[in-house]
């Protein structure tokens, strides 16, 4: 087993592709829409340290580094409690443009050796946890935009 965690979510919302672009490139307001982003502290205009918690009772704790912020994609690094990459992938869809089709992928690695360990005996559950987070993330964003 492994510490390596890669995860790809894929919805459509009903706003237009530059809207939703906006709203995703914007990591201080996150949790104004996302229930389990519990904090953002901004450090300058491509790092941001944000604390997010989904079901399991515990917390994650990630500095977030932008390194692309085109119009249709958005990537992240991810440092802290996870290493690795994040990216937002988004398509005009629908009549007009007037939806969008996003896509999210997430490569990461477990950091520390406590969390690592339960990483690998926790897989599944952890898992699951990271499906509900994503949840609240497309639920709340369709509502949001």
């Amino acid at each position: 087993m492994s510490r390596r965690y890669t995860f790809c979510h894929r919805w459509t919302v009903a706003a237009p592709a530059d809207r939703v672009q906006e709203v995703l490139a914007d990591l201080e307001h996150y949790p104004d829409w996302w229930p389990q982003i519990r904090a953002v502290a901004k450090i300058d205009d491509d790092n941001a340290r944000v604390l997010c918690r989904s079901v399991l009772p515990y917390d994650i704790d990630l500095l977030l580094t932008a390194i692309r912020r085109d119009p249709l994609e958005l990537e992240t690094t991810l440092s802290g409690d996870l290493e690795g990459l994040a990216r937002w992938r988004l398509r005009p869809d629908g009549p007009d443009g007037r939806s969008t089709r996003l896509e999210y992928e997430q490569d990461v690695l477990v950091a520390g050796r406590l969390l690592g360990f339960l990483s690998i005996a926790l897989r599944r559950p952890l898992a699951w946890n990271h499906d509900r987070m994503m949840a609240g993330c497309r639920d709340g964003l369709a509502a949001y935009v």
